[in-house]
């Protein structure tokens, strides 16, 4: 909005589009405790948070690949329930996307492991797109199950039991669907940590969570290279 009769228009060069506000709060963190500068108003992106059911529409991709001054522009979905559907219904967007070359090393049957980059051409110069599927593009899961990846020890003991209680849980009656199983976990473990129940952004900046586990490095470096 502009406080006085002329608007100004901010032109943002590398746009990264997210499923909700936890990954608006979640990546800075992770991202800054591996070397990348967050300051407010200085970001390297801007975060937007838009439901991926939502985004994945070619003409919404279309729409943000034409957008003025754009150099990048990331997607980030959870995988859900089914990893290959999932991929597929965003490669099928992504064909139908006039902009994006089309090619099997553009946009390959099975999503790579280490994420998809592609440069889109955009005059004389490119368009950096990618896109990551949480938690690891491979397997299924959200957001939620990424984090999970972060504990230090997956074989601690208090983890192991956390899966456990959570599934005696929902056996007694507790109400969160079963596509929720992983959000259940991560929250279940964090209420028991000191202090106990930070948020997910807190956990990674306090180092209850380890920014630095491998597991997450993965998605850092695709992060990097966008």
């Amino acid at each position: 909005m502009a406080n006085n009769d002329q608007s100004k228009v901010v032109i943002v060069n590398k746009k990264l589009i997210v499923e909700g506000n936890q990954d608006k709060r979640v990546i800075p963190e992770l991202m800054e405790a591996n070397g990348v500068t967050w300051e407010k108003g200085k970001e390297p992106v801007y975060i937007e948070a838009y439901g991926s059911d939502e985004f994945i529409n070619n003409k919404k991709i279309s729409t943000r690949l034409k957008a003025s001054g754009l150099t990048h522009l990331g997607l980030i979905i959870d995988a859900d329930e089914n990893p290959k559907d999932r991929w597929q219904s965003i490669r099928n967007a992504c064909l139908k996307v006039k902009a994006i070359p089309k090619s099997i090393d553009n946009l390959p049957e099975q999503m790579p492991e280490t994420g998809l980059i592609i440069n889109i051409p955009n005059g004389t110069e490119f368009i950096k797109f990618g896109i990551w599927m949480m938690p690891d593009n491979q397997n299924r899961g959200m957001l939620e199950t990424f984090l999970a990846y972060m504990i230090k020890d997956e074989s601690d003991p208090l983890w192991q039991y956390t899966q456990e209680v959570v599934i005696e849980a929902k056996a007694r009656g507790a109400k969160f669907i079963n596509s929720h199983i992983d959000k259940a976990r991560i929250y279940s473990w964090l209420a028991w940590q000191n202090p106990p129940g930070r948020q997910l952004h807190n956990a990674i900046q306090e180092k209850i969570l380890d920014p630095q586990h491998p597991k997450a490095q993965v998605f850092v470096k695709w992060f990097k290279c966008m």
